[in-house]
């Protein structure tokens, strides 16, 4: 049966996926297409959204785009890359913006914008998220600005007799507050009515497993974590236990007692059909001596398929009748590159080459694929699960091993000249936005280390510039009062740099260490300094149960840099976030009591040289450093 729906054109956003997902949770049904899907197949759209992408317009290699499709008279709204598409093929001019916007702006209404349909219900000033370096320049004939921000005055634009409308900003994503009205308000453009629901979505992955499963049993890899125990659940529920097996591996690079806990929760649960296996020795082996992220993900990826392939031997159990079941989301596919025009933000364990081959022969179940965070956690609780199965704080498959930052110890020619001149950006940029007794004691640096980000839909692999507002006593830092002035601050630096894209703070610094002791060191991902951050970790995650704040975040991080004293030492960097779909979050503003509490626990450790806390949301950094 035929469905109305909206039609979004993937220019390799990472945010696409998240533009459908918003019209089906608003109750209208969406599909994705290429942009250079045949006009045929879209002209009884009821309407047409270009995607952000990671490309410019103006370059040689952009994504196929039949243009027809703007020759229907259908409405269309383009966000972001689809703004500057839109401009560009009416006659506007797009180029390089004098300044980029990254993260927060704020949209101000124009007279035109006042009686816009697009913008109907909306503030005169409103939030919205912003990840773009280009700009339209120019307008094309027939449009009009509805909206503008301090850097971008062409933010939003519309030819109400053509019902062709576009914004700069991400609307599709929770940074843009108002964003789910600006999307009711094209789904009235368009003559849209409400013809999805999540029962539908829960009914629609049920019948998709049995399709994809057809006769054969399904093995699962359980990490713990929220989506692979809804695929666990949703497994179960279309096949029956019978035919499913969960398989949890221990691989070393869990937190304090995790494997334990994840154990007793399914058994507490009804999950009976699983099994816990110890692989620890094999993982820190496949990792030793790694020092490039994208290469200990992909190394930790194929020991799964290794030690998966050793369980099916031990248990007995015939390939011919048994898939392979994975958590993966929709984020995981479009951070490794999977849609054709996406770039590769991060290598996920579960997108590595032995899955991609077991992919390509249909021997891969993946019941999530299409959905995001919060999706997942609405279908768990569906499905009956306990909130302390659901609600769990995000733990990706590599789990503490990504949050290793490793080292050689040497720094390249190279690098040290980009630290030079990220050093000399980070002093050249004004942060007028503190008092006059913070701006008197701020001192600014940049740490030797890279960490991946996500600017304008490309990965970044840059430095963190460090704020270090002077001691108070015992090593302990200043922290200002605002955590608003500190992101502020922190947008300001990466919004007007070319080689830094994380923000952090520095705690603490043991005070019997001076700044010339602290370097670069030599650091693998070993259980040594895993241990440091299991007892880092579980400081900051028993606080944050015990203080309310749990629930408040959506995923904590302990990172561990190798930048101490010495070789056995380690720096650790604290990364909590509010985010709903993982695409954007900002950092979390803890109470600086409980804060002040944390650190002083995490201090006492005694490998630990100095605390930080990540300032940075995302974009234009990622939720880990790797």
């Amino acid at each position: 049966m035929s469905r109305d729906r909206i039609v979004v054109l993937d220019f390799g956003s990472q945010y696409a996926h998240l533009i459908a997902k918003r019209f089906r949770m608003l109750g209208y049904y969406s599909e994705i297409e290429l942009p250079s899907v045949e006009t045929e197949k879209v002209k009884n759209a009821k309407g047409i959204v270009l995607s952000g992408g990671p490309a410019s317009v103006y370059d040689e290699n952009i994504p196929e785009f039949n243009e027809d499709i703007l020759s229907l008279d259908i409405p269309v709204l383009g966000l972001c890359y689809g703004h500057h598409a839109m401009a560009k093929h009416y006659g506007g001019t797009v180029q390089k913006a004098a300044v980029g916007e990254f993260g927060i702006a704020h949209l101000n209404k124009t007279e035109a914008g006042k009686t816009s349909p697009l913008l109907k219900s909306i503030e005169d000033t409103t939030q919205v998220w912003m990840s773009h370096q280009d700009g339209v320049l120019k307008l094309a004939d027939g449009f009009e600005v509805i909206g503008s921000t301090k850097d971008c005055p062409y933010a939003a634009l519309q030819d109400l007799k053509r019902k062709r409308f576009s914004l700069q900003c991400h609307c599709e994503v929770k940074d843009t507050p108002e964003g789910n009205t600006i999307f009711e308000n094209f789904a009235h453009i368009c003559g849209m009515e409400r013809n999805w629901d999540e029962d539908t979505v829960l009914n629609h992955i049920l019948e998709s497993i049995k399709t994809d499963a057809k006769d054969k049993n399904v093995l699962l890899f359980l990490s713990g974590g929220v989506d692979s125990t809804v695929a666990f659940a949703l497994l179960n529920k279309a096949l029956g236990q019978d035919r499913v097996l969960g398989l949890h591996i221990d691989n070393g690079f869990m937190r304090k007692d995790e494997s334990a806990h994840v154990a007793d929760a399914y058994r507490s649960h009804g999950f009976t059909n699983f099994i816990v296996e110890d692989a620890s020795a094999s993982f820190l082996k496949a990792v030793e001596g790694l020092t490039d992220p994208q290469k200990k993900r992909m190394a930790v990826g194929e020991n799964f398929i290794t030690v998966r392939n050793e369980v099916v031997a031990k248990q007995k159990l015939d390939e011919n009748q048994w898939m392979l079941a994975q958590g993966t989301l929709y984020p995981d596919i479009i951070e490794s590159g999977g849609t054709k025009n996406s770039h590769v933000i991060k290598t996920h364990h579960n997108r590595v080459d032995g899955i991609q081959q077991l992919i390509a022969k249909g021997l891969i179940i993946e019941p999530l694929k299409d959905l995001y965070k919060d999706e997942v956690r609405s279908i768990g609780k569906k499905l009956g699960l306990e909130d302390d199965l659901v609600m769990r704080h995000p733990f990706p498959g590599p789990g503490l091993s990504i949050n290793v930052l490793c080292s050689d110890g040497i720094q390249s020619d190279s690098d040290k000249q980009d630290m030079q001149k990220a050093q000399k950006e980070l002093e050249e940029i004004e942060l007028d936005m503190f008092c006059e007794k913070c701006s008197a004691k701020l001192n600014r640096y940049v740490l030797p280390v890279r960490s991946v980000g996500v600017q304008g839909d490309f990965r970044t692999y840059r430095f963190p510039a460090v704020l270090d507002f002077g001691d108070e006593g015992q090593g302990f830092s200043h922290l200002p009062h605002k955590w608003e002035k500190l992101e502020q601050a922190s947008s300001a630096i990466t919004n007007n740099a070319t080689y830094l894209n994380r923000c952090i703070i520095r705690l603490y610094q043991n005070p019997e260490i001076d700044n010339s002791q602290m370097k670069l060191q030599k650091g693998y991902c070993t259980k040594d300094r895993l241990d440091q951050i299991r007892l880092a970790d579980d400081i900051m995650l028993t606080a944050l149960h015990k203080n309310g704040w749990y629930e408040k975040i959506f995923q904590h991080l302990t990172i561990n840099l190798p930048y101490a004293s010495s070789a056995d030492h380690c720096s650790i960097v604290l990364r909590p976030l509010c985010s709903e779909d993982v695409m954007t979050a900002r950092f979390a503003w803890l109470p600086q009591d409980l804060l002040t509490a944390i650190v002083s626990d995490i201090a006492a450790i005694p490998a630990i040289d100095a605390i930080f806390y990540d300032l940075s949301n995302k974009p234009p950094a990622t939720f880990g450093w790797e």
